[in-house]
């Protein structure tokens, strides 16, 4: 099953973005950030839903906060703990309504950014220890799970883009940027991942790691993956290029059975071709 990102479609509301790629052909829509708060995004959700037969799945920043922060399921901050906590089981509950089955968010960091700085260049700052923050953010994911099991929680890889890693004098600011950073989260338990394809290309470049190496391993793990492109410089949102870094390692992976959501941004013919490419993959 192929999803388009409600965010490849830029509104102030999230049913605008909705409707127009209902109205392009497309009927699984994952919700995602970059919309405005509103009392009526259920409702309006709920009827564009019925009138085109759609499937949704929350993603990470949705539904949009009152109040507009980045979610940090990893802070030391308890205001931003309590913040990021409150809008997943916002999340998980307009899932139910909406019934979805899935919901996932990003993986935490080591410090706290700004809504700014977000895909952007983050200003150099104090880092937790790695440990702290991974044993808060065990913990927390943890007792998500456990009261939510009518839902199938999972964490996506982050980005870590060259320049953010030099912004940090070479020390990684985010959790689950490689694969041997699901050993350092899961010792506890194990957790479902949404492998962003075009996260992990960056963070490979970032890292001077193996990229097809580093794929070939998380695919194994994944059953739900995003797709976009870029230059392994940063995060770009572009079209599935063929014969592309990221094209040869889908080509050559089994794909069967797994879901997968489209991120390419502001180019309608882009998620179009998009689309195509990854149906033929697959």
């Amino acid at each position: 099953m192929i999803f388009v990102s409600s965010s490849c479609i830029k509104n102030k509301y999230i049913w605008e973005s909705v409707e127009k790629l209902a109205n392009l052909g497309y009927k699984n829509i994952e919700l995602s950030g970059g919309t405005e708060r509103s009392s009526s995004i259920f409702s309006n959700l709920k009827k564009i839903k019925n009138k085109y037969s759609l499937n949704f799945r929350c993603h990470n920043y949705f539904p949009p906060p009152k109040k507009h922060f980045v979610m940090n399921l990893a802070s030391d901050s308890e205001i931003i703990y309590k913040n990021t906590s409150a809008l997943i089981n916002e999340a998980l509950e307009l899932s139910r309504k909406l019934e979805s089955k899935e919901y996932g968010f990003h993986a935490g960091f080591l410090t706290d950014i700004s809504p700014k700085e977000i895909g952007k260049s983050i200003k150099a700052k104090n880092l937790s220890e790695r440990k702290d923050a991974i044993k808060r953010f065990n913990q927390r994911i943890i007792d998500i799970v456990k009261k939510n099991r009518d839902i199938k929680i999972y964490v996506e890889n982050n980005v870590l883009s060259k320049n953010n890693f030099q912004n940090f004098n070479k020390e990684n600011p985010f959790l689950l940027t490689s694969f041997e950073d699901i050993n350092q989260l899961s010792k506890d338990f194990e957790f479902n991942i949404i492998l962003d394809v075009a996260h992990l290309f960056v963070s490979c470049t970032s890292l001077n790691l193996d990229f097809q190496d580093q794929f070939r391993k998380f695919i194994l793990l994944s059953d739900y993956i995003h797709i976009s492109d870029n230059n392994g410089l940063s995060d770009q949102n572009k079209r599935l290029k063929k014969n592309s870094e990221i094209f040869n390692a889908l080509k050559n992976a089994n794909l069967q059975k797994k879901t997968f959501t489209i991120e390419v941004n502001n180019d309608l013919n882009g998620i179009k071709h998009t689309y195509e490419t990854l149906q033929d993959l697959i």
